[in-house]
């Protein structure tokens, strides 16, 4: 019974012309490829360390060089046009299938066929940086045991730091950060196992800034054209940090928690008093957030200058009077299911957990206390 299946099988195979085998061979294409690059994820999921050797230090650093400097080259946002060009194709195509002849599946089945490219072309470009191992594991570091008292030895010294390190940031002063932070990384790039300089980076305004807006995103790494973006609304207290953190995925570092941590260590050891403030400050509001469970909390808050508080309520008040709760839910919904494929288990709840590598960091420096400004 089986033989005559196969065999049926056979016969219906030879009576396929060659132009239906090559229709179906560009149909199944951009799918065989995904596949391929689906297994190339669980191979690497499983063999961090093969990522980080022949991935993160070998080909992604060719690929970043080479896209950063042809993306470097427009002054707009490459990225962004990609995706209102996707949804305009979509919106086309709904068009086509509604006011002619063609079908529910052909649209269907270019999207399915986009999306299977997109998939697989995001890992090979940038993605497969997900699964190297993570940044305590890459520089040897050893992880200290949770301790409060040392939580809260940091907590106090940051305070400290960025009472110090006050002073106004004001939006001419964005021409400088770009080179201060480029300088901060290449004096940085052993402390954080980075590759410099990895190809060039040129900020970019998000061509949608308002919607981000709504959503609340300060900025983000647009893989595709390796491109660094800043929201237009973004607060010239945050833009420093915001920068490096952002420059900070272009550098293969994927993970939140991590892309905060370099983006710290890179401003507040600069030698420019206004990327300190800015690290500082935008680290304290992480660190606030976690010593909100203690009943002294209030006694920390107590200790913070009053301009420093203006600024941290301001901060507060800007992102709610733009926030659309509503795009929100959304963002953090898709934002947390995207970190979490990609094996960032704690979601979005990883960008908190540079709280736990600045203890990390300052145990390597054999103090409790975060390095004085130089």
């Amino acid at each position: 019974m089986l033989d005559d299946y196969i065999l049926k099988m056979l016969k219906n195979f030879k009576k396929i012309t060659r132009e239906q085998f090559v229709a179906f061979a560009w149909t199944i294409w951009p799918f065989a490829v995904a596949c391929v690059i689906f297994l190339g994820v669980q191979f690497a999921a499983s063999y961090p360390n093969l990522v980080e050797d022949y991935y993160s230090k070998g080909i992604y650093p060719i690929i970043a060089s080479v896209y950063s400097w042809v993306s470097s080259l427009i002054p707009i946002s490459l990225w962004d046009l990609f995706w209102a060009a996707f949804v305009l194709l979509i919106l086309y195509g709904i068009y086509f299938v509604l006011f002619t002849s063609a079908k529910w599946s052909w649209l269907l089945l270019r999207i399915a066929q986009l999306s299977a490219l997109l998939y697989a072309f995001f890992y090979l470009i940038w993605g497969f940086n997900y699964f190297r191992p993570d940044l305590e594991t890459r520089l040897g570091w050893e992880k200290p045991k949770s301790d409060e008292q040392i939580f809260r030895a940091v907590l106090d010294s940051l305070i400290v730091q960025t009472n110090k390190s006050y002073c106004p940031i004001v939006p001419s002063d964005y021409t400088d950060f770009d080179k201060l932070i480029e300088d901060s990384y290449a004096k940085n790039k052993d402390v954080l196992g980075i590759n410099y300089p990895n190809g060039t980076r040129r900020t970019k305004t998000m061509l949608f800034s308002s919607l981000f807006a709504m959503s609340g995103v300060s900025g983000y790494f647009g893989p595709f054209f390796n491109e660094v973006h800043l929201n237009n609304y973004l607060l010239p207290i945050e833009y420093p940090y915001v920068l490096a953190h952002e420059k900070a995925h272009q550098f293969g570092i994927t993970n939140e928690a991590e892309a905060n941590l370099a983006s710290f260590i890179v401003c507040t050891t600069s030698s420019d008093q206004r990327l300190q403030y800015s690290g500082y400050l935008n680290l304290l509001v992480y660190f606030l957030s976690d010593a909100s469970a203690f009943k002294d909390v209030k006694e920390y808050v107590k200790k913070i200058k009053k301009p420093v508080i203006l600024d941290l309520r301001f901060q507060r008040a800007h992102w709610q009077g733009l926030q659309n709760k509503t795009l929100d839910r959304v963002q953090t919904a898709a934002n947390n299911a995207y970190l979490k494929t990609n094996h960032i288990e704690a979601g979005v709840m990883n960008y908190n957990q540079v709280v736990g590598l600045v203890l990390s960091w300052v145990y390597q420096q054999s103090l409790h206390v975060i390095p004085k400004q130089k």
